[in-house]
């Protein structure tokens, strides 16, 4: 804001849907370093990516170490172009991977690193846990407070509710490829479980926390699937690779981008489509919004209902004198 004047300049911000580069690690490096710049190229200043994740063993071979060589190129070229951006990714400690967010701030700063609290469903059999430290969901940034999170920790009612608390401003949904519903008469599919579901999920967020919200998503491709294929066999993947035969593909995209009131920003683009939703956003707007609800300020009854958190970091090993 110009203190002169008065005068909120706009931040452009930026959702990516893309496709992951599959089973190729520096090859998937490539293409984010390549969406960063295209997404600087257009002057913007926040950029989001979507959850990176698919039900197969092999995957753990092409995550990503926090401190590891594909990282911190991603850190330089972030740092080159000023952005902040929040990276959702697939991330490789010793031998177990997590379903991951970077939030890596305009000096190429790496400022937090949050995992999933709880993987869903068959994710359970491949990623782990996040632990206490990842109850933090907002960082600062000179664009404003910042927060993710991943997939369906958007259905966590209180994990949604621990982050209003720290009066988030920017929100960003990494999700995964969702698709329309099914053929009835080929498969029976839960209504939860797709792209119109979850686009209202993005922006009950929105709405429910009075903040902007960056949803961005991941699709697949006919050719991705291929790649995918020789994994069918696998008992953990062969159901999966089984629905998935029954989209159309290429799809999965679902990518926007809603303001606090819960209004789309964007026009979106091809469910099978790759691009980058931009808009240009101001904060004041947050303040119109919860003047009519903020849940964590005066529409709150603390009172009545209040919510109990654990920051504590468990340990591995904790020694006891005996």
């Amino acid at each position: 804001m110009d203190i002169a004047t008065g005068d909120e300049k706009p931040i452009r911000v930026g959702a990516v849907q893309a496709e992951p580069v599959w089973y190729d690690l520096d090859g998937c490096v490539d293409k984010t370093i390549q969406l960063i710049n295209q997404a600087a190229a257009d002057a913007a200043k926040f950029w989001a990516s979507p959850k990176r994740g698919f039900q197969v063993p092999q995957y753990r071979a092409d995550s990503v170490a926090r401190d590891s060589p594909q990282m911190k190129r991603i850190q330089a070229v972030v740092k080159k172009t000023g952005m902040f951006i929040v990276l959702g990714y697939s991330e490789r400690e010793g031998a177990s991977i997590y379903l991951a967010q970077a939030f890596i701030s305009p000096d190429g700063e790496l400022i937090h690193n949050r995992r999933k609290i709880k993987p869903t469903h068959a994710e359970r059999t491949i990623w782990g846990e996040g632990q206490a430290e990842s109850l933090k969901t907002v960082v600062d940034s000179p664009f404003g407070k910042i927060g993710g999170l991943n997939c369906w920790e958007h259905l966590q009612p209180l994990l949604r509710y621990f982050e209003y608390t720290h009066r988030v401003q920017i929100h960003v949904l990494s999700w995964p490829s969702m698709f329309v519903m099914p053929d009835p008469e080929k498969i029976s599919w839960l209504y939860h479980d797709i792209r119109e579901a979850d686009q209202r999920i993005s922006q009950n967020m929105a709405m429910e926390g009075a903040t902007f919200v960056i949803c961005s998503s991941q699709i697949l491709t006919e050719e991705g699937l291929k790649k995918n294929s020789i994994l069918a066999g696998n008992p953990v993947t062969k159901v999966v690779h089984q629905q998935l035969q029954l989209f159309c593909l290429p799809g999965g995209g679902f990518s926007q981008i809603f303001g606090p009131d819960g209004s789309a920003l964007c026009e979106p683009i091809g469910d099978g489509e790759e691009g980058i939703l931009k808009a240009d956003i101001s904060l004041s707007d947050i303040t119109k919004a919860k003047i009519f609800i903020d849940v964590a300020g005066h529409s709150a009854r603390p009172d009545m209902l209040s919510l109990l958190v654990n920051t504590k970091a468990g340990k591995l090993v904790t020694m006891m004198d005996m």
